[in-house]
């Protein structure tokens, strides 16, 4: 197996080029020895042969099981006589809106955020990858951030953790990046530019100051940013807010284009109707990156045109135009020809050819359940797993209230069942992200 050790983060450049160093690695390892999931910071420490284990950050149910938010840890090794079963569950005691997380650069820790209480759950899951162990908690990210709230995932850097805010404590929505070391001491944060602190950006029609993803090409140098909603709006019942409608003219349509080694806003891009994930393309001359639209059901590409300026257009629709099919996670496969694009209301996985990137062309769909959110692909293309929940006031009611991680295979052409386990059968919650181990990481 191979591995890429980090040996210097004494300064912010020499943080950059190191990881800029991995990255190039990673791409020259080339896809036939990497079985990691596609859509992932390209500064970590990657597996090499299939994931051992899938990690999924689940939000706790009064009422079920112990209540609370838990890493529940699934066996997926072929042939092991736990496998597509749960084998592990650590939980954080109470409910805080279980959502995003992600790995340090090395690897051995996993930071899951709760986007509630803005509180972020530390997990070793070096030491034992079967069987995380909760480490640390961090409870001051409001106070120390200077007033972000919200904290929506962890993206690794060399030596540090980026974690996107979705809100601050006025709670409306304003947001911006928080940087961490890997052992948490917290490091500077850099808030979203607004149309009245432009921070120097360069704005296409409006700069509205949410935040959502993260996510870093570095070989350009350049960092993308994607938009949601405050607090106010993501932790009130979906139906509720949906019928105010002041409420629904609070939400994102901008993503903003970093100078990624200075933190500086370069361009504010208009992309109406919410942005959610970002998608960087790996292929060492594809300078362009996917996501899609919340409220208006659209693909959407940013790209570098052959004048080296970032643009943003529209490249598809996802489902029927107007039928409101509210994508929500997408993956883009490692050789950059295929994206799998969720859609939470008729719980749908579409398929796309994006073999040209300005025209994706829909080659496959399958109804995974009642609703649908996140999308976890292995590197190698070949599987596929799928989790049901986007927050626990937005996710639908009775029969509909499906609570499940599916697996499935993926032969390039349909999607074929693995394995599923029903999470509220199990008592364990509502299963949101989810994330790749691998016990061989460690074992050198």
């Amino acid at each position: 197996m191979q591995r890429v050790e980090p040996t210097c983060w004494s300064t912010r450049a020499c943080a950059f080029l190191k990881g800029a160093a991995v990255f190039a690695l990673f791409l020259a390892a080339g896809s036939p020895a990497s079985a990691d999931e596609t859509c992932q910071s390209p500064y970590m420490t990657k597996i090499t042969g299939e994931e051992d284990y899938v990690y999924v950050w689940t939000l706790g149910v009064e009422g079920l099981g112990d209540g609370s938010d838990k890493l529940v840890t699934v066996d997926a090794r072929k042939g092991s006589p736990t496998f597509g079963k749960v084998i592990r569950s650590a939980s954080v005691g109470g409910r805080h809106e279980a959502h995003h997380g992600g790995f340090t650069d090395d690897r051995r820790q996993f930071w899951a955020a709760g986007l509630s209480d803005s509180r972020i759950f530390i997990f070793d899951v070096a030491t034992d990858p079967a069987s995380p162990k909760l480490v640390k908690t961090i409870d001051d990210f409001v106070e120390k951030s200077g007033g972000a709230a919200g904290p929506h995932g962890a993206y690794a850097l060399p030596g540090r953790m980026l974690i996107p805010s979705l809100s601050n404590k006025s709670r409306d929505g304003r947001a911006a990046l928080v940087e961490y070391s890997n052992d948490g001491t917290y490091i500077s944060t850099h808030w979203i530019p607004t149309d009245k602190d432009p921070k120097g950006a360069k704005i296409e029609k409006v700069a509205d100051g949410y935040g959502y993803d993260a996510r870093v090409l570095p070989r350009k140098n350049v960092m993308l940013t994607s938009s949601f909603t405050g607090l106010e709006n993501y932790m009130r019942p979906f139906g509720e807010m949906a019928n105010d409608a002041e409420a629904m003219k609070k939400f994102g349509q901008t993503m903003v284009l970093w100078d990624f080694h200075a933190r500086q806003p370069k361009k504010v891009l208009h992309v109406p109707g919410v942005p959610l994930e970002v998608r960087w393309a790996w292929g060492p001359h594809n300078n362009y990156a996917f996501t899609t639209t919340a409220l208006t059901s659209k693909i959407w590409l940013v790209y570098e045109d052959s004048d080296g300026e970032w643009r943003a257009k529209e490249v598809g629709d996802v489902g029927e135009p107007g039928k409101g099919m509210i994508p929500v996670d997408i993956s883009l496969s490692a050789d950059d020809k295929t994206l799998f694009v969720d859609t939470f209301m008729d719980g749908t996985t579409r398929v796309y050819d994006v073999s040209d990137p300005h025209k994706p062309r829909q080659i496959h769909e399958k109804k995974i359940g009642a609703q649908l959110n996140m999308v976890s692909q292995s590197w190698d293309g070949k599987r596929l797993y799928y989790t049901s929940s986007v927050l626990s006031n937005w996710d639908k009611t009775g029969a509909d209230n499906e609570q499940f991680l599916k697996a499935y295979f993926w032969d390039g052409k349909e999607l074929t069942p693995r394995f599923e386990i029903d999470f509220t059968a199990e008592k364990l919650g509502r299963p949101h992200m989810m994330a790749f181990g691998s016990a061989s990481l460690f074992t050198n």
